[in-house]
């Protein structure tokens, strides 16, 4: 059972707590990402990120990990397009120090300039990690074609401009405006003791800051866009995307439920067609991702550039065979126990089950028991998951990236 607190100051509170436990999971949401980000401060939110672990008040980098190491725990962050997220696990008589660390971080950040200088230095080296992935550069090409120059179409890590940019004091108030009370959650889940509570008043809702949410920008989804970016590499990625359903849709359960049978794992159409009986690509997939008001469907897949074109091919096959023939009752009511199966082994993880309610309070969805959510994968039906194909394989809104040797895309896909 779930429990909601509002601390003094506003921020929100969402715990679940399993007494058979002997460990917690607690993580600190800001509802904020590089979709909040002007275009001269394009990968300050991950930079954010970054910096909150080189010191504090209180505490030296080393010694915020020692705090966590030296009782067993983890810590760590991650940085997304609407959301940061700054998490612990440790066992549940140490939430207090979890909680203490977490606190001092968010709160009381030194930010000093020369920490910011060599983090800087660290993140080009990641942005050139990414530069040198063609796995990963292709979503970022693939993400400019669908949103073009906009927050949403720019890459959360920024550019070596960008970051050049970002001083102690830019930080500072970029914080002061976007890590304020009404965009902050607090998500647990595990065991905890009776004393949970006021602990998270003292560390958290004593904290004066401000109340104002930031804005969210709007971004509309462009049809029919290609990139591609030539590169001299032994493989050619491919992202094909097509428009998919924002975070608050209701119908994700009978989407995911499609791409059991169409694209997800070694049982999927795509990998069985493509990789198994062609021998043609080493990887191949599909997924959704959803944001709020929008989101994508994309098909990857990584092979020699001289087989791109029959790939393509394919792809376009298995697309129009889904979209003219659907799923039958077999394949939906088959892929739906792999996706219970899926979702309650996953659900056995206090970590997860602290991003699922963080991430649904943060949005505004609501946080469903796993009852519920089986009864919503239950409730799925042949003519539920018709009507996704129909909504989200919609050939007006395919857009293509590719990083490779490769020229052009032109002509490749015959979506009907």
């Amino acid at each position: 059972m779930y429990q909601f607190k509002t601390l003094a100051n506003g921020i929100r509170v969402v715990a679940e707590k399993i007494d058979y436990l002997k460990s917690v999971s607690i993580g600190v949401w800001v509802g904020n990402g590089s979709r909040y980000e002007r275009k001269d401060v394009n990968g300050i939110s991950h930079f954010i990120e970054h910096m909150l672990f080189k010191g504090t008040e209180n505490r030296s980098a080393a010694e915020i990990a020692h705090a966590i190491d030296s009782i067993g725990g983890q810590i760590d962050a991650f940085t997304g397009r609407e959301y940061t997220c700054f998490y612990t696990k440790t066992l549940d008589a140490h939430a207090h120090i979890a909680l203490d660390v977490l606190s001092e971080m968010i709160f009381r950040p030194t930010l000093a300039q020369s920490d910011m200088v060599l983090e800087r230095g660290v993140i080009g080296e990641e942005i050139r990690m990414y530069e040198d992935s063609p796995e990963d550069l292709v979503y970022d090409l693939s993400s400019f074609a669908v949103w073009g120059d906009t927050p949403m179409g720019r890459t959360i890590l920024g550019t070596y401009e960008s970051l050049e940019g970002i001083t102690p004091d830019v930080m500072r108030d970029y914080m002061k405006s976007h890590y304020t009370s009404a965009n902050l959650i607090i998500s647990v889940a595990g065991n905890y003791g009776d004393d949970f509570f006021d602990l998270l008043e003292e560390k958290f809702g004593s904290q004066k800051i401000s109340a104002v949410p930031p804005i969210l920008p709007e971004t509309g989804y462009r049809n029919g866009q290609t990139l591609v970016r030539t590169k001299d590499t032994e493989q050619t990625q491919l992202v094909a995307t097509f428009k998919g359903i924002d975070i608050m849709d209701e119908g994700v359960y009978s989407l995911l439920v499609m791409n059991n049978v169409f694209g997800t794992g070694m049982s999927s159409r795509l990998f069985q067609k493509i990789r198994e009986e062609r021998g043609l690509v080493y990887s191949i997939s599909a997924g959704h991702s959803a944001y709020l008001g929008t989101g994508v469907f994309d098909i990857a897949a990584g092979m020699r550039a001289e087989s791109l074109p029959e790939v393509a091919e394919l792809i376009s096959r298995e697309v129009n065979i889904i979209k003219r023939d659907k799923l039958s009752s077999d394949e939906v009511e088959r892929s739906k126990e792999q996706l219970k199966g899926s979702y309650i082994l996953a659900s056995e993880s206090t970590g997860a089950r602290m991003q699922g309610a963080g991430r649904a309070l943060l949005v505004g969805k609501p946080i469903y028991t796993q009852e519920e959510v089986l009864a919503q994968i239950d409730a799925v039906n042949t003519d539920s998951v018709a009507e996704m194909i129909d909504r989200v394989m919609d050939a007006s809104t395919l857009c293509l990236a590719a990083v490779g040797p490769v020229d052009s895309l032109d002509g490749l896909f015959d979506v009907r």
